[in-house]
């Protein structure tokens, strides 16, 4: 079958990566699988998929930002026109794609089938609501709402009532990137603690970095990506005098070694869908440590720690007990990875593979 998967770019995000990951799989399926970004812009993620054979369509190419520029402007809606026939099916990810797509596919009287994927237990507009007729208008065009994870279906399906056409199928990650050896900190006289996370609201950097303001000095914390929130959280570096200890490292495409030389893996944030990060990070025999929010119990629970959302000294006193008991961290290490084998993006595709043979019969 011929598949249009459609995102807003390929920046840096869980996302993003994903289609990198999910989509030659499906082609090796045997089907068509083509990407249409609303921003074409060159991203490393972008030249990944190309140099997989990857087709890659843009309805624009403008450089900066590549998270807001184009991406809400409505002549996309017209642009979307010509894409809405060709495919048996088209699967968006992203609110952007998912209502500008609904809309086209209404104009063009187009019989495609369509599938959209929630990627977040919650999100901002859920809060307004003059925007809950046009959400529930939106989702009614798709004959398929893939949620990330167990809270995200129960969170869409109370805001939006009871739907049939939500199902769960959980991202994956290519584990086989993040396997390295459980680490031996018997010896060690300082501890690296990463989070691997765009500088955006949803992420909680703040409650990491005051947790720092527990511990003792040979600890300091590494934050990869970038974003919107990043000044913010250097001047508060700069205030809780923590200069020469936060280390801010921009986005990496070598996340898989960062993550190997560091001690701790930690994901603070105030709400997930299923965070690849996540998975990425228990997989990395390294102890994962993530906020107890939606989306991030679901997985971490039984295998990796938790701590109350915003509790920077709760945080803290897991990092410590961590470091400093060798045993405790090789037993929740070894959990961690075992959890993250669950979540192989192999999973992913075949479920993937036989919703859409599902919806074509």
């Amino acid at each position: 079958m011929r598949i249009l998967h459609v995102i807003t770019t390929l920046d840096t995000g869980g996302a993003e990566r994903l289609m990198v990951d999910l989509l030659p799989l499906l082609r090796d399926k045997g089907h068509q699988v083509e990407l249409l970004l609303f921003n074409g812009v060159m991203t490393p993620f972008r030249e990944e998929l190309e140099q997989q054979g990857v087709v890659i369509h843009e309805l624009t190419n403008v450089p900066g930002n590549v998270r807001h520029t184009e991406v809400y402007n409505p002549l996309n809606i017209l642009r979307l026109r010509r894409y809405m026939k060709g495919y048996d099916l088209i699967h968006t990810h992203n609110t952007a794609c998912q209502l500008y797509v609904a809309i086209a596919g209404c104009m063009t009287r187009s019989h495609v089938k369509l599938v959209t994927t929630e990627h977040n237990t919650t999100n901002r507009r859920r809060s307004i609501p003059l925007l809950r007729p046009l959400d529930k208008w939106m989702y009614r065009q798709y004959a398929k709402v893939v949620c990330i994870g167990d809270s995200t279906r129960d969170n869409l399906q109370q805001y939006l009532g009871c739907d049939g056409k939500a199902c769960v199928i959980y991202n994956g990650v290519k584990t086989s990137r993040f396997i390295r050896s459980i680490k031996d900190v018997s010896s060690q006289d300082h501890y690296v603690i990463t989070m691997v996370a765009g500088f955006r609201p949803q992420k909680d950097h703040e409650t990491l970095i005051k947790a720092l303001t527990h511990l003792p000095a040979n600890y300091r914390v590494q934050l990869v990506g970038n974003g919107q929130c990043e000044l913010q959280m250097k001047s508060l570096c700069k205030s809780l005098n923590l200069d020469g200890r936060v280390d801010f490292m921009g986005a990496r495409m070598d996340v898989p070694d960062i993550m190997e030389a560091s001690d701790v893996i930690v994901l603070s944030s105030h709400w997930e869908g299923l965070s690849l990060s996540s998975v990425e990070g228990m997989a990395s025999g390294r102890p994962f440590v993530a906020s107890d929010v939606d989306g991030l119990s679901d997985v971490v629970r039984g295998a990796g720690c938790l701590f109350p959302q915003g509790d920077d000294q709760a945080l803290a006193a897991i990092i410590r007990q961590l470091c400093e008991h060798p045993d405790e961290y090789r037993r929740v290490a070894e959990a961690c990875q075992r959890r993250a084998m669950d979540y192989d993006i192999s999973v992913m595709a075949d479920a993937y593979d036989w919703l859409y043979q599902s919806l074509l019969k």
